[in-house]
C-alpha cells in the first residue's frame, strides 16, 4: 500500500521496523536509514530470519536537512517515521517540508546544548505544513504517544470535563546491571535532572497535598558544587501557560507512593514530560496535569553521585586538549539499552488517573498498558519500554497510510469538541495568542488534514482499536469513593 522512509535504527526504530514488517499489507515497502548503516543491516536480518520478509536499508546523517532530502528523493516515501535523536527533529521535518513527505515522530524536539524540549518549534511549522498540504504527527511514542490518546479515549467517551489528570510510568523491570539506562542515557538522564513542573489553574490543587519529598535523591545532596549546573535545573519560577500556570519544582524533590493496578505500590517522582505542554491545550474542563515515573533508590543513588562528579553536564569542558562533553562520554560507558534487551525480566506499567464530572457526578477512571519485558524480547528482539514506544510508531505511521489520520482522513478530529461546539475557530486562534509564527492556527483543520497536529487532537477509535490488535492491550477501570475498582473494558479479553 505505502513506501515508508524510517530514520533511525536504535532499540525503538528495531521494534519500528519488525512491527512495519509484520504488517506488510500496509507497508508495502520500508527503508530503514542510519548514520550507521551496520546497525540498520542488523535489523534487517532479524526481520529476514523471523521470515518477515525484505526490508532495504541505506544510511544518512539525520543532522544534515541535504542529506535526507536526498534521501527522500531518492525512494519517494509517502511518510518519513523519525525515530532518531529528538536533536534531529527539526532537520526532518525541514526535509519533509521540501520534499513535501507526511512526517511522524516519537518525542519533541531537544535542544542538544541545553536540558530544554518543548514543542513550539514543531508547532511553528503548521502553517507551512498546510500550505504544502502535507501531515505532520508529533510524539507518537508511548508518553508522549498513548497517554495523549489514553486522555482523548476517555475524553471522548467517559467523560464531559476532565478537571485532573496524572500520568504514570512505572518499569518494574531487571536487567541486573547496578546501573543502566532503558533507553538513550544521554537523553534519559537529561531529562530526568532537569527541573520538574506541573500545570495547574486551581490554588488548592497546586498545593499538591498529597505528595511528600523525597528522602533518598538528596542523601548526598550539597549546596556547593566545583561546577555550575545547567540553567534547566536550578531557575525554579512560576510561569503563565494557556489561562494557568506551570509550577517549577527541584528535579526529583516531590513524590507519591502510587500503587498500579497488577504490579504493586511503587515510589513514583514527579517530572516534566513533553505531553503536558499539548495536553494542557487540547482538555476540556483541565484544571491540573502532573507526570510521575518510578525510580528505585540504587538508580537514584548512582544518578546524585554521577550529579555531583559532573558527569551529568551538557555544556563542553577540556580534556586532554580536546572538548569533549561529559554526559555523552557517560553514554558511551554505559550499556547500549539494545544489549538489555534479552537480559530484562518483567513488567512496564504506564497509566493516566482521570477525575472529572459526567453528567453532573464525579468521576475517576484509570487506563492503563502492562507490557512483559521477556515477551517483547521474544517478539522483535527488544525490551518493554522500546518495545511501548515503537508499537504506537507504527501504529500512527499505518493510519496515517490507510487516511484514517491525516491529509484524507473521513473521521473528524476530536478537538471539535475540546472548547465549544460553536464558534471553534475564533476561541481557537485567540486561546492561540502565545503560539510562535506559524503555529497561530495549529489544532484548526485546514479542511483537508494537513498541518501539524499532536496525538490527542485525532479521533482515539482506530489507534485505540490498533493497541489491542498490535500487542499492547489497555485496560480501563472506573474506581469509586473508596477506592475500589470495576474493569470497563480489557483489551486482554
Amino acid at each position: 500500500m505505502a513506501c515508508v522512509l524510517q530514520i533511525g535504527a536504535g532499540g525503538v526504530g528495531g521494534v519500528v521496523a519488525h512491527k512495519m514488517a509484520m504488517n506488510k499489507e500496509v507497508f508495502s515497502r520500508i527503508i530503514l536509514a542510519s548514520r550507521n548503516i551496520k546497525k540498520c543491516q542488523a535489523i534487517a536480518d532479524s526481520i529476514r530470519s523471523k521470515g518477515l520478509g525484505e526490508i532495504e536499508v541505506d544510511s544518512v546523517d539525520a543532522d544534515k536537512v541535504e542529506e535526507i532530502v536526498a534521501l527522500i528523493q531518492k525512494y519517494k516515501p509517502f511518510l518519513v517515521v523519525n525515530v532518531a535523536l529528538p536533536y534531529q527533529d527539526l532537520s526532518i521535518m525541514q526535509a519533509c517540508l521540501q520534499t513535501k513527505t507526511h512526517y511522524l515522530d516519537t518525542a519533541n524536539y531537544e535542544h542538544p546544548d541545553s536540558a530544554h524540549f518543548e514543542y513550539k518549534e514543531q508547532w511553528a511549522y503548521d502553517t507551512r505544513y498546510k500550505q504544502a498540504g502535507i501531515f505532520a504527527l508529533l510524539g507518537s511514542g508511548f508518553d508522549p504517544g498513548v497517554t495523549n490518546v489514553f486522555c482523548a479515549y476517555v475524553q471522548k467517551h467517559y467523560f464531559d470535563e476532565i478537571h485532573t489528570i496524572d500520568i504514570l510510568d512505572c518499569n518494574a523491570g531487571d536487567h541486573g546491571y547496578a546501573f543502566a539506562t532503558n533507553f538513550n542515557p544521554e537523553i534519559n538522564l537529561r531529562e530526568v535532572s532537569s527541573k520538574a513542573r506541573f500545570w495547574t489553574k486551581d490554588d488548592k490543587l497546586a498545593l499538591n497535598q498529597d505528595l511528600k519529598k523525597d528522602a533518598i535523591y538528596r542523601k548526598f545532596e550539597r549546596e556547593e558544587k566545583h561546577f555550575k549546573l545547567e540553567s534547566n535545573t536550578q531557575d525554579l519560577k512560576n510561569e503563565s501557560y494557556f489561562g494557568g500556570e506551570w509550577k517549577d519544582i527541584a528535579p526529583l524533590a516531590l513524590m507519591k507512593e502510587w500503587e498500579y493496578p497488577e504490579v504493586g505500590v511503587k515510589n513514583s517522582y514527579l517530572l516534566y514530560h513533553e505531553e503536558l505542554e499539548s495536553l494542557i491545550r487540547n482538555i476540556k474542563g483541565l484544571k491540573r496535569i502532573r507526570f510521575f515515573m518510578t525510580f528505585g533508590e540504587s538508580y537514584l543513588t548512582h544518578m546524585k553521585c554521577l550529579e555531583n562528579v559532573g558527569l551529568l553536564r551538557v555544556d563542553e569542558v577540556e580534556h586532554n586538549g580536546q572538548k569533549i562533553v561529559p554526559i555523552q562520554v557517560l553514554k558511551t560507558l554505559l550499556p547500549d539499552p539494545a544489549s538489555l534487551a534479552p537480559r530484562t525480566k518483567g513488567q512496564t506499567h504506564i497509566g493516566c488517573y482521570i477525575k472529572g464530572v459526567k453528567d453532573g457526578k464525579e468521576r475517576t477512571i484509570y487506563i492503563y498498558n502492562i507490557c512483559e519485558h521477556e515477551a517483547c524480547y521474544k517478539e522483535v528482539n527488544a525490551q518493554g519500554v522500546s518495545y511501548t514506544t515503537g508499537v504506537p510508531a507504527m501504529i500512527g505511521a499505518k493510519l496515517i497510510c490507510e487516511g484514517k489520520w491525516g491529509v484524507g482522513s473521513n473521521s473528524s478530529l476530536t478537538q471539535d469538541t475540546r472548547i465549544a461546539e460553536s464558534n471553534y475557530t475564533q476561541e481557537r486562534l485567540a486561546l492561540n495568542a502565545d503560539m510562535p509564527k506559524g503555529g497561530e492556527f495549529q489544532g484548526i483543520d485546514s479542511d483537508n488534514g494537513s498541518g501539524v497536529w499532536n496525538m490527542e487532537q485525532n479521533d482515539p477509535d482506530p489507534f485505540m482499536q490498533e493497541l489491542n490488535k498490535q500487542g499492547l492491550p489497555y485496560v480501563v477501570l472506573e474506581i469509586d469513593s473508596n477506592g475500589d475498582s470495576k474493569v470497563l473494558e480489557d483489551g486482554r479479553k
